[in-house]
Formats: C-alpha cells, structure tokens, sequence
C-alpha cells in the first residue's frame, strides 16, 4: 500500500529512503555469515562454507528513518585480501567482527582497523566493535577488554549472539547511526566551507 509522505521545504530528504553501504568484517569463523543471515532472515545458520563474497539487501526503520542497508559479508581467508581491500574502499560503515572464544580474532580487530585507515586516508570511519558468540560457555575475551578497546578506537561497541539473536540488530543500528553523524559531520563541514567562501 503507497503511503503519501508530506515534505517539508526546510527538509527535502524527508520520507526518502537513505542508501547506507555496510560491510562486516573479521577473520574466519567468528560468525560474520551468521550474524548478517539472523539480521536479514531471522534464522541461524548450522552448517558453515567459507564466504569469498557475497551481497545482500534489507529495508529496515532506524529512529524513523526509511533505510536501505547494503550489506556485504567478506571473506576472512587472507588469500583474497585483496577482494576484501576493494570492499573497504567501497563501504561506508563496517562491523569489526571478533569471537569471545578466540583470543587471536580479538586481536585482528586492530590490523582491519589499520587497514581501514590506510585505505579510507582518514581515522573518522563509522565502525561498531562487535564482541560475537556471546552463548558460547568457553568465553576466552573478558568484555572489560571489549570495552576497553571499543572505548579506544572511539566507536560503539556491541556483544552479539548469532544463534539467539541477541544483540545483532543492535549492532546494525548503530552502524547505521554511525554513518548518520559522519555525514552530518561532512555536510556541517561543507556548508562552513560554502559559507567562508561567500562575499559579505
């Protein structure tokens, strides 16, 4: 059914939808695959094949907002580091995804951070720590270092469970609100400009 948005001159992108291109990010096996398919369909998957790439698109309301997620799961097999390399020049938002039982993916967190900011050519990129496989008994990451390292890279940090859901549409939210505040940033920063170079 067609709904009849009113829009205001003072806000034309108001009742449009926004574009948001997101990756998800981490090495292998911390569930990347198994967080975007609870997000997208709601079910958790059991059996497990090494992504490469793949693409996926989900219409959600974020703070009543229409938005259209563009969602990509990369690889975390290093021989396609360079596949992985194109989609963070390409995305705008990511979710840095470690498992609380592998102490080695927490510790990748800071090389794909590394990697981000040599691509992107600046530190002001939209991210969310994800601390994933929250149900598992073996937790082998304290959440105070999750913390503490989310409180580091100056970006929001999640705890996720990809088999009961817990938490994974947060993370996605908060990505999307990260990438919000970057473009306010960028259009508060490009009005100044306009306005500096404007004859009195």
């Amino acid at each position: 059914m067609a709904s009849c948005a009113h829009t205001s001159i003072g806000d034309p992108d108001r009742g449009r939808t926004k574009m948001y291109k997101l990756a998800v990010m981490g090495t292998f096996c911390v569930g990347k695959s198994a967080l975007i398919m609870q997000f997208i369909e709601d079910c958790f998957l059991t059996e497990y094949d090494p992504t490469i790439q793949d693409f996926y698109r989900k219409q959600i309301v974020v703070d009543e907002e229409q938005c259209q997620l563009d969602i990509v799961d990369t690889t975390g097999i290093e021989a396609f580091c360079p596949m992985r390399n194109q989609t963070m020049i390409w995305g705008e938002g990511f979710l840095l995804v470690y498992a609380v039982n592998d102490p080695h993916s927490f510790e990748n967190v800071n090389v794909l951070w590394d990697r981000l900011h040599r691509l992107k050519g600046t530190k002001h990129v939209p991210m969310v720590l994800v601390a994933n496989k929250i149900d598992m008994s073996n937790r082998l990451v304290d959440p105070t270092r999750g913390k503490e390292m989310a409180r580091s890279l100056g970006v929001p940090y999640v705890e996720t469970s990809a088999k009961t859901g817990q938490g994974v549409e947060q993370a996605f939210y908060e990505l999307v609100r990260e990438i919000r505040r970057k473009r306010a940033e960028e259009e508060l920063k490009s009005l100044s400009n306009t306005s500096c170079c404007t004859i009195q």
